[in-house]
């Protein structure tokens, strides 16, 4: 190691080595053993400052810190940097002589053109180097030191040739496995949880991201300590998997002049399964050491709900057949589910965090077709596809309408005097109840504002004014709670209230307290003053808070309503069927005696402060739609005489008129003159598959597959292989009529291809062979009509 320049502090060195010592450490180990030490962020924090601080020098003293790397440039000179004599003067100039007899300023020569960006790229490889050094001199495991002097020595020569670190060599490059760890429990959430109520998801999904952030900050063991290795076979697989996480995970995350990956996106089920049942037990163990520390709704989450979880995840890790490490996995979410995810794709993220549910295909995670009248069925090999639906006569027919036609619409409703049908009578013209309150709010007649107390921040008079005067309307229209109680909640900080100000005093408001972490909010107390009743004012102060809300990505309300108050919270949505869990809640809300729990579940693609307008502006346009299609279809023809002809049956299209009010005939798809529905005769169909499978026997990659699999041969196929298929049995069933319908003989031929591909690797033929077959088989079954178009 090259001796430091005059400017370098010899105590650097020390401080690097604690600063290295406690970074590699995972955030549960720190806080366990070394309790005085800070956490991994703190020490990734302080390492930063540390370059920040290199990175701050002076131009001249950069270039001074950069000499101790730099090759003479005078040639015929193998000096690699710039060495102190031992009669040096303490203040180092670019005229000082360097070890090799040349003065210092031949080893930063060729650095005099370089623009400051590459000045500091250079120094940042610099302190990587003393952070990388320090490491490998601590380290004791001699297979870990031979990585650090790799890296110490790959940096070292791209400060020597300016290049940019690039790892080489055996270990290959990221993504090492596919699917990756990141994109398997992505999958498990959506396989195994996707049913749950929109608020447990929630809870599973911090679940995931929690264990995804282990894994990513974890230090794994040496493979010689032999703690995480469950078979030799996982003990040499795990040995490989550890190097190439040193070198482009962990390393990286202190040195970042080295490319960084991390854990969960470039590794997969190998490692996975190789060092699962040691992490899993050594976090249950940190938290548990850690549960008198940790806030109540964490202690819950990762002391009751993250080992079930785990247990999810062991169960598919370690599973023959799980579709979670399908590469072409895909699930269709819960209606519900697919709103949180609609709503979290508005949200901004950093890049690798877990939030990224449903990225495009490019990037590899699992994808969700947004269409809501989407059906998948699992296919023979565990992954999914979308079933086709038939569409209906109906479906057919009520198509979006041309923008002409809604004008013209439109522009008929609009005018009194084209009244139609009932509205001739019985006009429901009448505005909606909170059409006025939205037009006084328009000209500025009445006002909201979101107000409330703080004992971190001033609080203006006007605000102190409002709420004052809230206490007032909440007392004189909420007579049976004590005012002591509206006036504490009220002026705690913790809690928020939406008032709704006329002529500068407020004449009605809803206080309400948010809880994050639990995603809902509680309504406190809701009010306006007896003499602004029933002017709509209740309903659209409602809809604004649903709005404020939405914005803030809550979207479940929770109220406790008095007898009095159940018919107005109805009116707003709320109902006494409460589809939060109950321990999302419990605890949180507080209670009242004699009251009835409510609850709202707020939709993020609805603008509730113009929903009312919206739905009345649609009903208007659909009876105009029917009105017009009743002046279409009614007239009248006359009846039918053809039977008194002596016919027996007609087709039904040939009914005078019926083609006008909508109807089709039914769409009846064929496939090579058969109707797609499944024959009746089953023996016509064992014929034409007995012609698909004979040619399928024949085809010259089959021979792996007409008889059964030879346990003798292959002692540990059925081990692997729960449920074997091959073209023998086929026939034999097909004798036996047991294929009576298409689908069930499609199952088999799938899975023989199925098994073979999860047995053999892709490099084999019979791998190989599988890939044809199948695409036979599929050209078969098309040329006979009986494969889906």
């Amino acid at each position: 190691m090259s001796s430091l320049d005059s400017h370098h502090n010899p105590t650097d060195h020390l401080e690097v080595t604690t600063v290295i010592s406690e970074a590699n450490s995972t955030p549960m180990q720190a806080n366990s053993v070394k309790p005085e030490q800070a956490s991994r962020q703190t020490n990734l924090q302080r390492i930063q400052q540390r370059k920040q601080a290199v990175l701050s020098f002076p131009y001249t003293r950069k270039l001074l810190k950069l000499a101790i790397y730099s090759k003479c440039q005078l040639d015929k000179c193998d000096c690699t940097g710039w060495k102190k004599t031992e009669n040096a003067l303490p203040n180092t100039t670019f005229n000082d002589p360097c070890r090799c007899e040349h003065p210092l300023e031949m080893h930063i020569s060729h650095l005099r053109n370089k623009s400051e960006p590459d000045i500091n790229r250079l120094l940042g490889m610099v302190v990587d180097v003393d952070n990388i050094y320090t490491s490998m001199n601590r380290e004791e495991n001699p297979d870990t030191k031979k990585v650090y002097s790799y890296l110490f020595k790959l940096l070292r020569k791209c400060i020597l040739t300016l290049d940019t670190p690039v790892v080489e060599g055996p270990l290959g490059q990221p993504p090492f496995e596919k699917p990756s760890i990141h994109k398997a429990v992505t999958n498990l959430v959506m396989y195994k949880f996707s049913h749950l109520p929109q608020q447990e998801w929630k809870t599973i999904y911090e679940l995931a991201k929690i264990f995804l952030h282990c894994l990513n900050t974890w230090d794994f063991p040496s493979p010689s300590s032999q703690k995480q290795v469950v078979s030799q076979e996982e003990a040499t697989v795990y040995t490989i998997a550890y190097t190439r996480w040193l070198v482009f995970c962990h390393i990286p995350a202190f040195c970042d002049s080295l490319p960084h990956y991390d854990t969960t996106q470039v590794f997969g089920r190998p490692l996975l399964r190789a060092v699962f049942k040691y992490v899993r037990r050594q976090i249950m163990d940190q938290f548990h050491q850690e549960r008198d520390r940790m806030p109540l709704e964490r202690r819950v989450m990762v002391l009751t709900h993250f080992p079930p979880f785990l247990n999810q995840l062991d169960e598919e890790i370690y599973a023959i057949n799980s579709p979670i490490w399908d590469p072409d996995f895909k699930q269709v979410p819960s209606p519900h589910l697919q709103t949180l995810i609609d709503t979290k794709t508005v949200v901004a993220k950093r890049p690798g965090e877990f939030e990224k549910l449903t990225p495009n295909d490019k990037e590899g995670y699992t994808t969700i077709t947004l269409n809501a009248n989407a059906k998948f069925e699992r296919k023979s090999d565990g992954s999914f596809r979308e079933t086709k639906k038939r569409k209906l006569a109906s479906e057919e027919q009520f198509e979006d309408l041309s923008t002409e036609t809604v004008a013209e619409i439109i522009a008929t409703i609009d005018d009194p005097n084209h009244m139609t049908g009932p509205d001739v009578v019985f006009s429901e013209n009448a505005p909606a109840r909170d059409e006025a309150p939205k037009l006084e709010e328009k000209r500025k007649i009445i006002e909201f504002h979101v107000v409330g107390n703080s004992l971190t921040a001033p609080v203006t008079k006007q605000t102190m004014l409002w709420l004052i005067g809230l206490q007032n309307v909440f007392s004189h229209q909420l007579p049976r709670m004590p005012k002591e109680y509206i006036s504490q909640l009220l002026f705690d900080p913790k809690h928020r209230t939406l008032a709704l100000i006329k002529d500068n005093s407020p004449i009605g408001g809803i206080c309400f307290r948010t809880f994050p972490t639990q995603g809902f909010t509680e309504i406190v107390f809701c009010a306006v003053t007896s003499s602004e009743q029933v002017k709509g004012y209740g309903t659209h102060m409602m809809n604004y808070l649903k709005d404020y809300h939405i914005r803030k990505n809550i979207l479940h309300f929770l109220t406790f309503a008095d007898e009095f108050a159940i018919g107005y919270f109805e009116k707003q949505g709320f109902s006494k069927d409460i589809k939060l869990a109950r321990p999302i809640y419990q605890g949180y809300i507080k209670d009242y005696e004699g009251a009835t729990l409510m609850h709202c579940e707020l939709n993020p693609k609805i603008v509730y402060t113009e929903f009312m307008s919206v739905v009345r502006r649609q009903k208007e346009i659909v009876k105009q739609l029917i009105y017009q299609q009743q002046r279409t279809v009614s007239k009248v023809h006359p009846g039918l005489t053809v039977f008194k002809e002596g016919l027996r049956s007609i087709p039904v299209e040939s009914i005078p008129g019926i083609q006008e009010t909508g109807w089709r005939p039914p769409a009846r798809a064929t496939r090579g003159g058969h109707q797609l529905e499944e024959s009746q005769d089953i023996d016509v169909l064992a014929g034409m598959l007995k012609i698909v499978l004979t040619s399928v026997k024949n085809h010259e990659d089959s021979w792996p597959f007409r008889q059964p699999v030879d346990k003798s041969e292959v002692p540990d196929y059925y081990e692997h292989i729960k449920y074997p298929m091959d073209l023998r049995t086929m026939s034999e069933r097909l004798k036996q009529r047991y294929y009576v319908s298409r689908r069930l003989f499609i199952a088999d031929m799938t899975r023989i291809f199925t098994n073979c591909r999860i047995y053999n690797s892709p490099e084999t033929e019979y791998y190989q062979c599988a890939v044809n077959l199948q695409q036979y088989f599929q050209t078969k079954m098309k040329e006979m009509g009986l494969w889906d178009k």
